[in-house]
């Protein structure tokens, strides 16, 4: 009686998948979601790319680096909507089946039989596959200086998918960008953490603001080292944290480029960078209390000993400018 049903779930078991459709987006992005559980970021990887360069054995998280075989970074998203297009597929095989079966048993009833029996099968037959669309688009396009895979994020993204490259100059431009980004919505953020408690926001104003400062100066500390290395006239070794201090790395440039920051600045964009950095140094190992060393090195007259400093948003931004052209400086002079 069910002669189809059973030869269709036979062929459904030895088939064992079905295949569906992940559209890309209107810039040619594919979704993809990092295995992750400690990240699941959020990204983006050209889809000729993601067929031509990105090896099956290993793509890697643009957020944390982790690596895992090119069948591991499907979203959310994408394996709801493919475990539903399976489902809806699967059920419309098997309906269309017993159906099949269903009219074969109705024709074979005799009519001059007294008692008359007939099947009825109700169920939508449709076997369709929908595509799975895609997410909306990022504004953070990237291609690897590498490899030249393109790439979308959302906020940094520091590792290449494809080759798992990690970019210096591209670290240091996502830091630079979220510091921007922070203190132009700080009032924002003060207006909203107010509702809750002035001294709250109060307080985490003031700490995005200390971190912008912090994270400047690591930003520019980083790329620095790394394309110091990276040149063949570079000492083997150099201090800890060389370009933290600036008189240290303006003598390392100089020494293989024969030029340096008081080459780039003009003496009162020294004087003020130095000033930064040095505060940057307060918060960092004196939760920002002023200490005769930092009157030294700094020569800054406008704080006393045991007074704390004070970072504005201005200041912050002031650094991010000394930094970029500092940066922009060294990549043309290497």
């Amino acid at each position: 009686m069910f002669e189809k049903l059973l030869k269709e779930l036979d062929k459904i078991q030895k088939e064992g998948k079905v295949s569906v459709t992940i559209n890309a987006d209107d810039k040619g992005y594919l979704d993809k979601e990092c295995p992750n559980e400690e990240c699941l970021y959020r990204f983006k990887v050209y889809e000729e790319d993601w067929v031509n360069k990105v090896s099956d054995e290993e793509v890697f998280c643009p957020k944390c680096g982790h690596k895992a075989n090119s069948d591991s970074w499907w979203t959310s998203e994408q394996l709801e909507e493919a475990n539903q297009n399976a489902i809806r597929q699967i059920t419309g095989r098997i309906n269309k089946a017993m159906k099949d079966d269903a009219r074969a048993f109705n024709r074979q009833q005799s009519r001059n039989s007294f008692i008359k029996m007939t099947m009825n099968v109700s169920g939508n037959s449709n076997t369709y596959i929908l595509p799975i669309p895609a997410l909306e688009e990022l504004e953070q396009e990237i291609t690897c200086s590498e490899c030249e895979t393109r790439y979308a994020v959302i906020g940094s993204g520091f590792f290449c998918p494809c080759c798992g490259h990690n970019s210096a100059e591209e670290t240091f431009n996502n830091t630079v960008s979220t510091i921007e980004k922070t203190i132009e919505n700080i009032e924002i953020v003060r207006t909203a953490v107010t509702a809750v408690s002035e001294d709250e926001a109060e307080n985490t104003c003031r700490s995005l603001i200390e971190k912008g400062l912090l994270d400047c100066v690591v930003a520019f500390q980083r790329f620095c080292e790394v394309t110091y290395s990276k040149h063949p006239y570079a000492k083997s070794k150099i201090p800890f944290n060389a370009f933290q201090k600036l008189d240290v790395g303006e003598a390392l440039w100089k020494e293989i480029i024969n030029e340096s920051y008081s080459d780039w600045l003009s003496s009162n964009e020294l004087e003020r960078i130095n000033i930064l950095f040095q505060r940057r140094h307060l918060l960092q190992h004196t939760e920002g209390i002023v200490d005769s060393k930092y009157i030294e090195r700094s020569k800054d007259e406008s704080y006393q000993v045991n007074q704390r400093i004070v970072t504005k948003e201005k200041d912050v931004m002031e650094l991010v400018k000394y930094v970029k052209k500092l940066k922009e400086k060294i990549k043309k002079s290497t």
